[in-house]
Formats: structure tokens, C-alpha cells, sequence
């Protein structure tokens, strides 16, 4: 039975654990902090060097944040300089010398939270702002976090963990509160899911159709990306 080495590439942290065919933890979950001007060098060696400590696996599902097309990235917003356009899915396989598959962060953490019925919708809160979106189970990327909210701003200007540290939790909350109200409006949803580090710091009550979920998400949903 298949071990797969579930990766969470994240702008403060990078994540690893070993999931069993149905998406159950072998392993601890292993944080380290990502690297500053984090390439695509620097990640991968740090990777590698969790992977060795998970242990023995057959395969490598990455979340990684920004925009993934056929394993190659089109942007990585949070990290450091050379990944525009680099082979990642390629070039993570043959250090780990083990098949890997490379879907965006927020894709990865939906892929691990919804239920398959109806309009969900995901956001992640975090050094950048995430999203995706699942009619009925099927995914449908989105770049939210880049899409204009306030005053020309962007969901990620505004709601991101710079923005957090700026503004302070409470103008924060009541700014997340306005986001999730014009979101529940643009796209009617049946449930909203909400991950990533900082909805740690989310204060208010939610809706009855929102919860919030946890990073672990983000690597267990790294089993559905070999479910073809």
C-alpha cells in the first residue's frame, strides 16, 4: 500500500507528514521555518532533509503557494526569486528520486476539507490569502487573494499576516467580517471553509455554514492528488 509524503509549502512554514492510502497520518507532522528569499534550492534541500527524518515513502504530494499548471509554477507570491516557470514536479522527483504531484497550497488543504455535495468554498488565511473553490466535489482554482477588495487593495493587502500586524486583530476581524459577507454574496455557497495559521486569530462568531479548519487539512488532502 502506497506511503505518501504529504508537503505544505507555506511563506512562514514548511510541513511534512507520511499519510496512509486513505489520507491517515503514519507520522508526526514536522514543521520548519521556512528560509527568508526562500528558492527553489533552499526548499528542496530542506524537503530532503524531512523527508529523511519521516521515514520510508512511495510518493510526493506538495501544496505549494501559488499558481501550479501541469507541475510548473506560474507564481509563488511569498516566496523567494527563481520559480516562475521552474519544473518543480520534475525536479523535487528526481532529488527524492520517488513520483511527486504539485497542486496549490489552498487546492490541497479543499482536497482535505469539503464534503463533496454542493458550492464550498476555501480560503486561507495566512502570509497571503488562499482560495478554492468545489462544485459538488470538482475543483475550480481560484486566485482570490490577488482580486481587488478595499479601496483598490487586495484580499491579500488587506487580510494578509502583514496586514495583520499592521492593523492589529480588531480592525483585522472587522475587515475579515466585510470580506466574508461580499464572498457569501459573489458566490452563494453552501459551506465556507476557513484554514491557514492566522484564523487563530479570528475573534467574531461565524455563520452557521462556516468552519474553520486546521493546517493538518493541508496535508491530508495531499492523498486526493493521486486519486485520478
Amino acid at each position: 500500500m502506497p506511503r505518501t509524503l504529504a508537503v505544505d509549502i507555506g511563506g512562514t512554514g514548511i510541513k511534512t507528514i507520511i499519510l496512509d492510502p486513505d489520507g491517515k497520518p503514519l507520522t508526526e507532522r514536522e514543521r520548519i521555518p521556512t528560509p527568508p528569499r526562500a528558492t527553489p534550492k533552499k526548499v528542496m534541500a530542506i524537503i530532503e532533509r524531512m523527508a529523511h527524518q519521516q521515514g520510508e515513502f512511495d510518493r510526493v504530494s506538495v501544496g505549494f503557494p501559488g499558481v501550479v499548471k501541469d507541475g510548473k509554477l506560474l507564481t509563488a507570491f511569498n516566496l523567494g526569486p527563481g520559480w516562475t516557470r521552474f519544473d518543480f514536479q520534475k525536479a523535487l522527483s528526481r532529488q527524492l528520486m520517488r513520483p511527486v504531484r504539485i497542486a496549490n497550497d489552498a487546492d490541497v488543504q479543499g482536497l482535505g476539507s469539503v464534503s463533496g455535495k454542493g458550492v464550498e468554498l476555501l480560503i486561507t488565511l495566512g502570509t497571503g490569502v488562499g482560495s478554492s473553490l468545489f462544485v459538488d466535489g470538482h475543483l475550480a482554482h481560484l486566485e482570490l487573494g490577488h482580486h481587488p477588495f478595499r479601496k483598490g487593495r487586495t484580499y491579500e493587502d488587506e487580510l494578509g499576516n502583514a496586514a495583520l500586524k499592521r492593523k492589529g486583530a480588531r480592525k483585522w476581524n472587522r475587515h475579515l467580517r466585510e470580506a466574508l459577507l461580499i464572498l457569501r454574496d459573489t458566490f452563494c455557497y453552501d459551506r465556507l471553509y476557513i484554514g491557514g495559521g492566522n484564523s487563530r486569530h479570528i475573534k467574531d462568531s461565524l455563520p452557521a455554514n462556516t468552519q474553520i479548519v486546521s493546517n493538518l487539512e493541508g496535508l491530508l488532502g495531499g492523498v486526493m492528488l493521486w486519486r485520478d
